[in-house]
């Protein structure tokens, strides 16, 4: 049989354009995950400077002003100079428990990220237990700090790790607690699901007002969990030099910088999303949810109105938690165990029986 020269140039044509549509397939993959990081990366940046303009007008003193207009590139200067800094490591420590602390506490939280409705529709990955995969993914990050602690051969870094270890484990139970009962009342685990719960009755629908002591033990929890203060007791500079991160210096240094910056951002979008309504941006008898009806083809601007309205409410939550930092004093350690076990655990206990209840008796 002849097959002709032009039959013979098709079939490569053919074999080389499925070669490049798998190569587009892959990297549009990439795409979502890119884009996501990206922000993440200005959010983080953006909060630092937020947090030495506030803390500079809060002690009225004059804050980064000659990086970039109004001071907004100080923090990418301050990574920029760890990158190039020596990286130290401790002689008599262990260097793998060392090099690793760091790396799985920034990966965890960044992995949190994937399971938040930005938007309408923008999320990375829609979960059917996307909240509790919150959970479970930031509790490994305190397993980074006491690998950092330990294998730093300090005894002041140990003592932090175990500080973060014990910190983490007082108040991540009533936390816990609090989105059972916000997951009772939206009949998912899913953070999407729980969006579009609150969006149904609009601004009086959001889970603030039905849940007014379960947010309340939520955003302490959460300042906790992201160890601000008044609750930095792993990294106590009166008391522990720097914590875990004593022995630090250099990228390995930044990574704790950033995973503590990080995790603030991530703790407040869960605030947003659980009690917040998310995208949801409606206000007291004006429902923009038919708004939104109407411009269903406009696809794109509706996602953009709804990551705007998550940051700017995300953006509140920061605030708060950057005022609380540079307002109350620090706590001490009996102080602050004491307060997740004996008053926290208990109301958030009370608040999912209650939750539990009502849902019983409603239907």
């Amino acid at each position: 049989m002849i097959i002709d020269l032009t039959e013979i140039q098709d079939i490569h044509f053919f074999f080389r354009l499925q070669f490049f549509k798998e190569i587009y397939g892959i990297l549009w993959v990439f795409v979502p995950i890119f884009i996501l990081i990206l922000g993440i990366t200005i959010s983080v940046l953006a909060i630092v400077w937020l947090e030495r303009e506030i803390s500079a007008g809060i002690q009225q003193r004059i804050g980064p002003e000659y990086t970039g207009p109004f001071g907004v590139l100080q923090a990418l200067a301050d990574g920029t100079k760890l990158l190039f800094k020596e990286n130290l490591i401790p002689s008599r420590g262990d260097i793998r428990l060392f090099s690793f602390g760091p790396s799985i506490s920034v990966i965890s939280i960044i992995i949190s990220y994937s399971v938040i409705p930005f938007g309408y529709n923008f999320v990375l990955s829609d979960l059917n237990i996307g909240v509790f995969l919150w959970i479970a993914i930031s509790s490994i990050a305190p397993i980074g700090l006491l690998m950092s602690g330990y294998g730093s051969n300090n005894k002041y870094s140990f003592l932090g790790g175990l500080r973060a270890a014990a910190q983490s484990i007082s108040y991540e139970i009533p936390l816990t607690l609090c989105v059972l009962s916000i997951s009772l009342l939206s009949n998912s685990l899913s953070t999407v699901d729980i969006v579009d719960a609150q969006s149904k009755y609009g601004f009086w629908g959001w889970n603030l007002w039905r849940q007014p002591m379960g947010f309340l033990v939520f955003l302490i929890s959460s300042l906790a969990e992201c160890e601000r203060l008044p609750f930095d007791l792993p990294e106590a500079e009166e008391e522990l030099i720097a914590g875990y991160q004593t022995e630090y210096s250099g990228i390995k240094f930044g990574l704790f910088y950033v995973a503590s910056y990080l995790n603030l951002f991530v703790s407040s979008l869960f605030v947003t999303v659980l009690y917040f309504g998310g995208s949801n941006i409606s206000i007291p008898y004006i429902f923009v949810s038919n708004f939104f009806e109407i411009h269903k083809t406009y696809g794109v601007f509706v996602t953009i109105i709804g990551i705007f309205i998550t940051l700017v409410k995300t953006y509140l939550f920061i605030f708060v938690s950057i005022t609380t930092r540079w307002t109350l004093p620090r706590l001490r350690i009996d102080q602050l165990l004491n307060l997740g076990w004996k008053f926290l655990l208990p109301i958030s206990l009370g608040n999912l029986l209650l939750t539990t209840s009502s849902q019983l008796f409603s239907l």
